[in-house]
Formats: C-alpha cells, structure tokens, sequence
C-alpha cells in the first residue's frame, strides 16, 4: 500500500495534498491497481506536483498580543519576544500566534518560541515550542487539617524532591504508570528507568511545592457547577462558606521528558530537511501524517500521564504524612501541545483557556511568586489570543542580569545578602528551600508584578479569576551548588601533566604578543 515514504521517495514535499494522495491511492488500489509505480504514476497524472519544498515565509503571519508595557524593562522585554515571534511566524506550517502577560525570550537561537508564547500549527508538531521540560504543569490538593504551617512544611518537605539526579533505589515511590506497556515507541525506548526514578520528584528552576488557604464560600462553588466542573464543585458544596488548606504543585516531566524531547527535536530537524530548506532548528518539526509524528504524539500524551502521576505522587505522600483528608483536586497543564482539529496548539508557558471537549471552561491554576496569591481561573476561550492564558507572571530580566543588578558581581555568592532580600520580600511566609541557600532568581524580586499581570488577564479578556490561593509557605529547590558535570573531580597525574603543558604554551604565547604590542607603541 502507498504511504508517506512512498510519496517523499517519488518527489512529493510533504504538505497537506498528502491526505488527498493517499485517499486517491486507496481508491486506484480498491479498483484493483496494486503496482506502487503505476500507482504513483496515475497520482502524477491527477494531481500537480509542487516544483519547489518548502519555505520560510517571505512575510510573517500576524500574531496577536495580550500584553502592555508599563515601565522602560517591559517596553524592552516586549521588543525582544516581538523579534522572536517575527522569526516564528515566517514558518510555513504555523498558522497564528499570540503572546501572553508574562512574555519574555526563551533563549538567543532563530524562531525561538517565547516564554508566554503560543502557535497554532497545520498537522504538525514543533518539539523546540513545547521545549525539553514536556508538560510542566499545575495540580493543586483541597485539602483538611489542624496542623501548624510549619509542621505541614515539615510533612511536605519530606513529600518531594528538588535538584538535579533523581531518587535512590532505596527511595522509589511506586506507581502504575510506570508499567505501562509503551516502552517500545521508539520515543520512549529505555527510558522506563528515567520514569521510575523521578517519581515524587520536582528537580529545579522555577519548580515549587506551595501551601496555601481557600475561602469556600457559595459563589465559587456556584462558578464551577455553572462551569460543569461537578467533579470539583460537588465535594466543596458540603463544606459552602469554609476556609480550606491547598497543596499545589509545580513541575514537568523531569529526566523522562528531557530525553524523549532530545530525541523528538533530533527526529524533527532531520524530517525537516527532508521536505523543506532554510529552516531554523528551533521551528523543527514532525508531520502528524506520518508514522514518526504519530509515535511522537503518542509518547507525548504518555509523559502527559506520566507528569500528572508524578503530582499526585507528591500529593499522596504529603496527605498521608500528615494524615490530612483531601476534598477535591485539580490541575493543568501550561507547556505542552493539545490538537484541536488539525490544528496543534503549542504553548511555552500558556494556559489553556478554551472550552474542553464537554463544552466546559477550562480551570486553570496561574502562579505570580511564592509571596502572591495563585489564581484560580476559567477560561473564556479567546479566540483572538488563541484562547490562553499565561502561565505565570514572567521575567523582565534574565536571572544573571538580575543578580548582577541586586548583588553586583563581586557578590554573587553573597549567601547573606541574598537571604536579606528574599526574607524582606516573604515577611510572614515559610519559605523553605530544599538544599538550603536561598535561589535570588526564583524569589518574588525575579518577577513581574503580581498584580499587573492579574490586570492584564481581565483586560485582554483571557480568563475569569475566580479564587485566589493565599501563600502561607514555599518550597523550592534553592542553590544545589554546581551541576554535577560542572563539580571539582581529582585529576590524574597524566591530566596535570597536560594542564601545566597548556599553562605553559599560554605564557610563551603571552610573552610573544607583549613583544609585537612594544614593536607596534
């Protein structure tokens, strides 16, 4: 039978006529036609063959901005996701885009999708715009106890893990979606191992275990039965009126999820080439018409259940440490890709805000800092904007630029100061982290104000707040010290050897260039 491979091998680019072709080879092969080369001969009859493959855009594709700048640092920011949404949109298999509140670059490489970004893509699905952390994603535990702040932190604290690694054998939390039968996909293939071990564990970065309180009272309950979100809305009905205890964590797929976007950003730039030319590897990407996209999507929505396994994980381990009861839960996912027809919706960092499949507003969960209220949304399916939401509150500055700002460079590691800042910023909340010293760059100074990207939800119209989440106290990973390839190992006697050779070549080398700079004064 005529497949894909077939049509690329016979000169075909790959692009939407690919359905029609293939409809047209059924039907020559259910009149009886079974040779392939007759077959494909027949399609070139019928239908025109493209003379060129495809190319980047001479003109991007508009894309809609839900974003305002209020200071000098914004109008900045903003310039910089402009240029790298103008990139993106010039690639021939994006069809939209839009940019939310929190937008700000993503990394210095051509058609690098923003932070805050999202693209609505033909068939298709672009690895680089859902980056190496698959799924990251919200899920948040409602929650019952009497226990103090501190107490619950303790529980949490040995609920989770932050760094780099993942957990000892001796310290595996079991779960089924480890056993899932999907470890042949060629996307997956050996990396049952990288699943196991990063049950129950929420690496670095912006990643957090947060501990709040809700007020439940009549009309947010009312909100969510005229939502349809039952499931959620019937539990906290018996209770109308009462504050509750929220568990909500941060996180994405960790090791599993790194590996398999490695391998699907590989597979992606090497489709790519085969049926277009000029085009910048970070808008690779893998046609759902083919048996590789397919593959790839399927591993894809297996991370999705993966990553949500690994929230409730936490979650179970941290309501069974403190004997806690739970009354309902709920999350979402912000970095990740959802097909809506036969169109792939990536989002870096985006809240989904449209209406699922039950014609139900999306919940949504928005995190601003570890000092400010998460919010509880709805969507209101936007669809000038793709209808997202952001995801958090975003960066103005990088996270160098930051410390270099506050701390200047000759402090850095100013291990003190860096705590002065972050406890002036987090009066009254318990802020744990989990190797000890304080990240400056994951503290409430590192971000854009809360309540200006809160403006900016109502404003563009991208979801309605319904609830906020109070902070009473954070976890997050902190400064584990240097990446384990980046750490001090004893060198062998041949590697001194070979430091000292190089340390003395530089200084003949130096002694010869302070000669030309005489010659030349």
């Amino acid at each position: 039978m005529i497949d894909h491979n077939d049509l690329l091998e016979a000169g075909w680019p790959r692009s939407a006529v690919y359905a029609d072709l293939i409809a047209a080879a059924r039907a020559y092969e259910a009149k009886g036609i079974k040779d392939k080369a007759y077959i494909l001969k027949l399609l070139e009859r019928d239908f025109e063959k493209p003379d060129a493959r495809l190319q980047m855009r001479r003109q991007p594709v508009e894309w809609s901005e839900a974003i305002k700048a209020t200071c000098p640092e914004d109008e900045e920011n903003i310039g910089s996701v402009r240029r790298y949404m103008r990139q993106l949109m010039k690639v021939p298999v994006v069809q939209a885009g839009a940019i939310m509140p929190d937008s700000c670059p993503a990394g210095a490489g051509e058609a690098t999708i923003p932070v805050g970004g999202a693209i609505a893509v033909k068939n298709a699905i672009i690895p680089s715009a859902h980056s190496a952390d698959i799924c990251c994603s919200m899920y948040a535990s409602i929650f019952e106890s009497d226990q103090p702040v501190d107490e619950m932190l303790d529980a949490l604290m040995a609920s989770t893990r932050f760094g780099p690694g993942g957990r000892s054998l001796e310290d595996l939390v079991p779960d089924p979606v480890v056993e899932e039968d999907v470890w042949e996909n060629r996307f997956l293939s050996g990396l049952q191992n990288y699943a196991a071990i990063h049950i129950a564990d929420q690496g670095d970065g912006n990643h957090f275990a947060f501990l709040g309180k809700l007020e439940i009272g009549p009309v947010f309950i009312e909100q969510l039965k005229e939502a349809g979100h039952h499931a959620v809305a019937g539990p906290l009905e018996q209770h109308g009126g009462k504050e509750y205890l929220v568990l909500v964590t941060h996180h994405g797929s960790r090791g599993l999820g790194a590996h398999v976007y490695k391998r699907g950003q590989k597979a992606a730039v090497r489709e790519t080439e085969r049926l277009a030319e000029n085009i910048p590897g970070a808008a690779a990407w893998l046609d759902y018409e083919s048996e590789i996209g397919k593959e790839y999507w399927a591993a894809l929505q297996y991370v999705g259940r993966w990553t949500k396994a690994n929230h409730r994980a936490i979650h179970r381990l941290f309501l069974g440490n403190t004997g806690a009861g739970k009354v309902a839960e709920f999350g979402n996912e912000h970095n990740f890709v959802w097909k809506r027809g036969d169109l792939f919706y990536h989002g870096k960092g985006a809240t989904p805000a449209w209406k699922d499949d039950e014609d139900r507003p999306l919940l949504g969960l928005i995190p601003l800092n570890m000092a400010a209220p998460i919010l509880v949304t709805l969507g209101k399916d936007n669809e000038e904007y793709l209808s997202f939401a952001p995801h958090g509150a975003g960066r103005n500055l990088s996270r160098t630029a930051l410390k270099r700002n506050l701390l200047g460079r000759d402090s850095f590691h100013d291990i003190e100061k860096i705590q002065n800042i972050v406890d002036q910023n987090t009066r009254g909340l318990d802020i744990r982290w989990f190797h000890g010293k304080a990240d400056l760059s994951e503290s409430p100074v590192a971000y854009k104000p809360a309540e200006q990207v809160k403006e900016q939800i109502e404003a563009f119209g991208l979801a309605d707040v319904i609830a906020e989440i109070s902070p009473l106290g954070c976890i997050m990973a902190g400064d584990s010290g240097p990446k384990p390839w980046q750490r001090e190992k004893e060198m062998t006697p041949k590697q001194k050897r070979q430091i000292e050779h190089r340390a003395n070549r530089r200084k003949t080398r130096q002694k010869i260039s302070d000669w030309d700079d005489d010659d030349d004064r």
